[in-house]
């Protein structure tokens, strides 16, 4: 057993979802969405923190670590339990964050997604984008998105990620997962590959930069279902997103593929129970509406607003509508809505 699989077993105790470790400091896990110290473990000096997370790095990866500062990898325990590593060094030194991934596939009723979400998964093409800030239950969300597809639809399925988190049977479906620095070098020339790979779908782990936006698009473009993710907390700062990646004189031409590719955007992120006992998902739920391209060609994202208003009674929710619906039932509390909500006056 690895040294560091202790330190798992005590998170999996506690139904925590993550184990981070610093240089200097003892190991911390995330539970219910706050830090809890590891009171009794020892500050993790160089010399401790070293060998722990080189023993269960493959070596490859190692090498990448000691060359370039920073690596990505699964990791699994003897009865299959597996975390997303990432390794980092920093001012201070070495450090690293483990996330639990769960052990199965969640469904869309045990994570609470509104049930607009499943009409996304019988679209036929165009690019639906998930997004939220890190440890927002993003690939959660992801996986049972496919795996509703995988149950219904006979489709072809390429994941791309960095690195593979959940990993799907062949259904009604077949599911081909790729993991970035493994199966391919990137996110952009995994996209490519998929491009030729007669996929139906294409779920991309992480669009981080310009050119694996603008595959994911032609890939849109082309008649492929794109699914994909942003660190975005609205579906109007998402769009700003994708247009502000691109140059001037691109923008224009990229309003035009988004207005005629983007189907939806589901904002989401994680917030701690009003008990403390849990977290809870909140949304919001943007989908292409007759005037949706328009406003996308104007750049007038700030119209969205609106046009989720108009069409709530079809499933489309604010993300603050979404808060206030969880604080009049008692899910969370005025406060922790307030710290999440985009506009606090509506909290204050």
């Amino acid at each position: 057993m690895a040294r560091i699989d202790e330190l798992f077993l005590k998170l999996i105790e506690k139904k925590g979802s993550d184990l981070h470790l610093a240089q200097g400091k003892k190991p911390k896990l995330r539970i219910n969405g706050e830090l809890e110290e590891l009171s009794e473990s020892p500050v993790l000096t160089r010399e401790r923190l070293e060998p722990i997370l080189k023993e269960i790095a493959p070596e490859d990866m190692w090498k990448k670590f000691e060359a370039y500062g920073d690596i990505d990898f699964a990791y699994a325990l003897k009865d299959g339990t597996r975390f997303r590593a990432n390794y980092l060094r920093n001012f201070y030194g070495f450090g690293a964050v483990f996330r639990l991934i769960p052990s199965k596939i969640i469904t869309f009723e045990e994570l609470g997604v509104p049930d607009i979400v499943k009409n996304l998964c019988e679209l036929q093409a165009g690019l639906v984008l998930v997004t939220g800030p890190t440890g927002s239950g993003k690939s959660s969300t992801l996986a049972a998105m496919i795996d509703y597809i995988n149950s219904r639809l006979v489709k072809k399925i390429i994941t791309i990620e960095e690195p593979i988190e959940f990993t799907h049977q062949n259904k009604k479906s077949i599911v081909v997962h790729r993991e970035v620095g493994v199966d391919t070098v990137s996110f952009a020339q995994g996209l490519r590959s998929a491009l030729k790979s007669d996929a139906n779908i294409i779920l991309v782990g992480e669009m981080r930069d310009r050119e694996t936006i603008e595959l994911a698009l032609r890939a849109a473009e082309m008649g492929i279902l794109v699914f994909g993710t942003l660190h975005t907390n609205s579906g109007a700062k998402t769009i700003d997103r994708i247009i502000d990646t691109f140059s001037s004189l691109e923008k224009d031409q990229i309003r035009e593929i988004l207005a005629n590719t983007l189907q939806a955007v589901l904002a989401q992120q994680l917030i701690r129970s009003a008990d403390g006992t849990r977290r809870w998902a909140a949304f919001e739920v943007l989908v292409s509406t007759t005037a949706f391209p328009a406003i996308i060609r104007a750049g007038d994202t700030k119209l969205l607003k609106e046009e989720i208003a108009t069409h709530a009674k079809e499933g489309m929710i604010s993300m603050d509508n979404y808060l206030r619906e969880m604080v009049q039932i008692g899910k969370i509390t005025k406060e922790a809505a307030y710290l999440k909500a985009l506009d606090k006056t509506l909290f204050a």
